[in-house]
């Protein structure tokens, strides 16, 4: 009996398994890349070993176009009334080059209110943080310049948060990117458009996708209040020359936000004195002098207590005495 031996390649197959992976693995095989395939027999016919080969298949890898958008914010953006920023990452997860075009919409089902959308922006350094004046501010159409397979970019988008906007309330704006070659129900075929003249495909995306950044509005306010407690040389609380006032100066942050810089300041009385050593903030004594601590005091310039940065639903006192000339 004669033996024929068959070795064969499956140039459809072969294909088969390189868009499947291609979906897969964003970076795929490069659209634009030619698979070879040639199919191999060999035989015994009784005169020895004989080989021929296929006409060799050349298939032309189509380009798949996809992107994934992605909020960078570990969560909603505490902000007040004004300029806000939402960081994402576009990312083409397609197999050849692409640009794609970018529209932010601030009307999202469930906010409590609506930002105006100023503007897109490019991170132009790469360092994630919006900077005026170095990242690239887009112009229509807003379109990212062609990325790479795999390539990411830092995409801002500026928006202002209107004045009505109340504590506590929140708001998302959605970003989509959208691929300039164009977009589908994933399988759409655009004939011709893909790298090196062969065929773009929408991925399994639909060659565009969206995600939501959000904001939350935190406002604080200060209430400040100040009152006096008088103690006379006979034990009483008569106001005549002698008797020390004690003033108490509260402030009362209200909100969610916090407040940032908050300098309280009281100038000594005329016709009073100040009492050296007698400031205090939340009970604990502070020093006169100008120096690490939060406060100062002399009769020339006064009190002054420096809390910085301080959030909304605290409470802080302080305290000093004056005596009566």
């Amino acid at each position: 009996m004669k033996k024929a031996h068959f070795l064969l390649a499956g140039s459809l197959l072969s294909s088969l398994m390189i868009f499947g992976s291609t979906a897969a693995h964003a970076e795929g095989v490069p659209a634009g890349t030619l698979i070879e395939n040639t199919a191999t027999a060999s035989y015994d016919a009784g005169g020895g070993t004989e080989t021929v080969n296929s006409n060799t298949v050349v298939l032309l890898v189509d380009e798949l176009l996809d992107v994934t958008v992605a909020s960078l914010d570990a969560g909603p953006i505490a902000t007040n009334t004004g300029s806000a920023v939402l960081t994402f990452s576009v990312t083409n997860t397609g197999n050849g080059p692409e640009a794609f075009n970018l529209t932010a919409n601030p009307v999202v089902t469930g906010n409590d209110f609506e930002t105006t959308v100023d503007s897109i922006a490019i991170d132009t350094n790469g360092n994630g943080i919006y900077e005026p004046g170095i990242d690239q501010i887009l112009t229509s159409p807003e379109q990212t310049a062609i990325l790479a397979a795999d390539e990411a970019v830092t995409v801002f988008v500026l928006v202002t948060v209107p004045g009505t906007a109340a504590d506590t309330e929140q708001s998302q704006v959605d970003l989509l990117a959208e691929a300039v070659t164009g977009t589908g129900a994933p399988g759409t075929i655009f004939a011709g458009e893909g790298e090196g003249g062969g065929d773009a495909v929408a991925g399994p995306n639909g060659a565009d996708d969206n995600d939501q950044g959000a904001l939350i509005v935190g406002i604080a306010t200060v209430d400040l209040v100040k009152s006096a407690v008088v103690v006379d040389p006979f034990g009483g609380a008569t106001i005549v020359p002698g008797a020390v006032i004690t003033y108490t100066i509260t402030a009362d942050v209200t909100g969610s936000g916090s407040i940032d810089s908050l300098l309280i300041s009281d100038p000594i009385p005329t016709g009073t004195t100040y009492s050296a050593s007698s400031l205090t903030l939340d009970s604990n004594s502070l020093t006169d002098a100008a120096d690490t601590d939060e406060g100062s005091a002399s009769d020339a310039t006064g009190v002054a207590v420096d809390l910085g940065t301080v959030a909304g639903g605290t409470t802080h006192s302080i305290t000093f005495d004056v005596t009566i000339d």
